[in-house]
């Protein structure tokens, strides 16, 4: 009897439907322990992905579904994660001390995407995962102001090869932005920015990350093609805006992932709506409804829509991110289920492709 309603219970928890998601737990979790004593059950999920703001609300919903099964009179769930590595595209190796990068791309600028960047790698942080942040644009590096950092502040030397990055609320960061000042332009052709970029990424001692969030530069040129192809890119995000002509330029950021085998992870739609100050009013200054079309025409997540806002854009510029001058304001609160669904869906896809493989086993039977 234990077995059959262990079975069943087992079954129900892998069919739920976590608050904000679409898939079934299946999909991402896997159950890390079950113990069924009577009619009392209790259980660990462990989650592909941090999701510390959210924990309690799975762990109910879990519970819940349980206590309406036949037999159970009691239910405790706790829910846990474990971030695990992606294989990046084309078979690329992967680099030490860091299991995924996440490349925050756009097709054209002024669309949000740096703050966006900055602001979902401190949501991660806040949800418990370890977080790097690469600034992939040298010619126009914006991490430093955005984390708050103060000018002249360099990286350390760590051994012979290395530069130890800059932590910044609880975010490990490199940035071009590190070693020039403010004011020094780089008149430098393709070849001599992609080499720059690669030996910040591969010359930073990242320290046991997670997530390694590389904030890319707009467009798709010589940057965008040396990370997609020798870079363990695990998937990418594109921001965009409503506006039809930012829809144009994110649909080739889509196309050219699609095209080096880096999969979408979804699309964030920044400036979406703004939202009167003083009356409360609501106004689609850039259109409406365009990221989510977008997201159904090419079959990836809409992740989220974030609204045009003062607050969000001066707290960028003053070195305090929104997700550190109001961290339980609505705005955070916004990028936080952003950066749960974006990093959920990666758990996703990580599983599917551990599923594609067979197990074989090798005896002398």
């Amino acid at each position: 009897m234990a077995t059959e309603l262990e079975s069943r219970v087992r079954e129900a928890l892998l069919a739920v439907v976590l608050p904000g998601m679409s898939s079934p737990l299946a999909q991402f979790a896997d159950i890390h322990s079950l113990a069924v004593k009577g009619a009392s059950v209790d259980a660990v999920v462990e989650l592909g992905f941090p999701a510390r703001s959210a924990q309690q609300s799975y762990e109910q919903a879990l519970s819940a579904a349980l206590k309406s099964l036949d037999g159970v009179a009691d239910a405790a769930v706790r829910v846990t994660w474990k971030v695990a590595p992606y294989a990046a595209q084309q078979n690329i190796k992967s680099m030490e001390n860091v299991r995924n990068i996440i490349a925050v791309a756009s097709g054209k600028g002024g669309v949000g995407k740096s703050t966006t960047a900055v602001n979902l790698a401190l949501a991660l942080v806040a949800e418990g995962a370890r977080v790097g942040l690469l600034d992939a644009d040298i010619y126009g590096p914006s991490v430093q102001m955005m984390l708050g950092v103060a000018d002249g502040v360099r990286p350390k030397q760590y051994g012979t090869h290395y530069l130890l990055p800059i932590e910044a609320h609880g975010v490990q960061s490199m940035s071009m932005g590190y070693l020039v000042t403010e004011d020094t332009p780089m008149v430098w052709r393709g070849p001599m920015a992609t080499g720059a970029l690669q030996q910040l990424l591969n010359q930073t001692y990242w320290q046991d990350l997670d997530y390694l969030i590389i904030d890319m530069p707009p467009g798709t040129g010589d940057i965008q093609l040396t990370l997609s192809q020798k870079v363990p890119v695990s998937g990418a995000v594109v921001v965009t805006t409503p506006q039809d002509i930012a829809l144009l330029d994110a649909k080739k950021g889509i196309e050219m992932f699609r095209k080096v085998s880096v999969p979408v992870l979804g699309i964030v739609e920044n400036m979406a709506v703004h939202i009167c100050s003083e009356c409360g009013h609501h106004e689609h200054v850039f259109g409406e409804g365009g990221g989510a079309r977008m997201a159904s025409n090419y079959q990836v997540p809409m992740l989220g829509s974030l609204p045009l806002s003062m607050q969000i854009r001066s707290q960028a510029d003053c070195g305090k991110p929104v997700m550190v001058a109001d961290p339980e304001g609505d705005a955070a609160a916004l990028y936080r289920a952003v950066a749960i669904g974006m990093t959920a869906e990666l758990a996703k896809r990580q599983r599917l492709q551990s599923n594609a493989f067979p197990n074989i086993s090798i005896s002398d039977d």
